[in-house]
């Protein structure tokens, strides 16, 4: 087995058929397949099933991939940082809406005080891509709210956070604290599924026996907001960013008897990853 071999079936699994990842890599497509059988031999497992003339990973292949991915990836850092010695070191960190508008900004500028030779890349998504994220190698670190769901991702927690209900200023819940039963012949205007703060409003909604039919999905923070405003419905979003809204008497807040919705942010990072010391400062800072 060589980093060949591992380099080809992470191809494979990027393209989705060794024809592809042949000509992405420049490799006969019987090479393709031999390096991926040669595989399957050495570890005594079955990487694809070949169905219909395609290739659909298997759940070993699964596990593999979270291994050889980032083992191809160590090495072409490796090979860079080894080329390119005096240049300037990267680390690719991704963030959910919330923390990235209001916390990492603060978190970058600080690093940038003790790192200024660091160069940082961001993106900014829901929760559940920046987890995406961190299992394909794209990004090195991720600043998440909510619950993990991979056991490939290691987190540390450093902040908690409390989502809050809002509504417009006439509405008959604004500024009241009402039973949960009433908030059933409601039209709800949320986030879009994937996001930290829909997944443990539907999660506390379900535990009540209570099914919630958005009337409205966003990933707009704003778009949501100003749906509020216009009376369109009420929704559940982080006080962060709906803070400056309330304190402008745009919308009102309204309290729900009895539940609360609070969460962690977590600073993440693959368990297989290899950690500069300059990510692992950039860790603590956030911790």
């Amino acid at each position: 087995m060589t980093l060949r071999h591992l380099k080809i079936f992470v191809t494979v699994c990027e393209t989705g058929s060794a024809t592809a990842a042949g000509d992405k890599l420049h490799i006969a497509q019987p090479s393709i397949s031999l390096a991926i059988s040669e595989l399957e031999k050495y570890y005594g497992i079955k990487l694809f099933d070949r169905i219909a003339k395609r290739l659909h990973i298997t759940e070993a292949g699964k596990n593999f991939l979270q291994y050889a991915t980032h083992i191809v990836g160590l090495f072409e850092d490796m090979e860079k940082e080894i080329k390119n010695f005096d240049a300037i070191g990267i680390i690719r960190i991704g963030a959910s809406i919330t923390i990235g508008n209001y916390l990492l900004p603060a978190y970058i500028s600080q690093f940038k005080k003790t790192h200024p030779q660091i160069d940082i890349k961001v993106i900014i998504d829901n929760s559940e891509k920046i987890q995406q994220y961190i299992l394909s190698n794209r990004i090195d670190i991720g600043l998440i709210e909510g619950a993990v769901h991979s056991s490939y991702i290691k987190f540390h927690k450093f902040r908690d956070d409390e989502l809050v209900m809002i509504c417009g200023n006439n509405h008959p819940f604004a500024k009241k604290a009402i039973e949960i039963t009433k908030l059933k012949s409601e039209s709800f205007i949320l986030r879009e599924t994937g996001s930290a703060g829909r997944e443990i409003f539907d999660s506390i909604m379900t535990s009540h026996g209570i099914e919630i039919e958005p009337a409205w999905e966003s990933i707009s923070t704003q778009a949501i907001v100003r749906a509020v405003q216009a009376n369109l419905g009420v929704s559940v979003l982080p006080y962060l960013l709906v803070k400056d809204s309330l304190e402008r008497k745009e919308i009102s807040q309204f309290h729900i008897k009895g539940i609360g919705f609070l969460r962690s942010f977590s600073v993440i990072y693959h368990k297989n990853k290899f950690l500069t010391e300059s990510a692992k400062d950039f860790i603590t800072l956030c911790k």
